[in-house]
């Protein structure tokens, strides 16, 4: 079941990305406004930034990065 309101994260995406939408199972509700933060974290380091030091996010976990791990 594809649930809308969550970020939409492709496969190519590292398995240590994690943030919030992961972890919420409900309903999308059209009459709530999506949030869109944008909040990310390692899955490895528990922060806002991979163990190379930099911003973890949908966009630069990629494969070009020698912490990425694939699916």
């Amino acid at each position: 079941m594809e649930q809308p309101g969550l970020v939409n994260i492709g496969a190519e995406r590292c398995a240590n990305l994690r943030w919030k939408g992961m972890f919420i199972e409900a309903e999308w509700d059209p009459t709530v406004p999506r949030s869109n933060d944008r909040l990310f974290w390692c899955q490895h380091t528990h922060i806002c930034l991979g163990p190379d030091g930099k911003l973890v996010d949908d966009y630069e976990c990629n494969a070009a990065r020698n912490c990425y791990q694939a699916l």
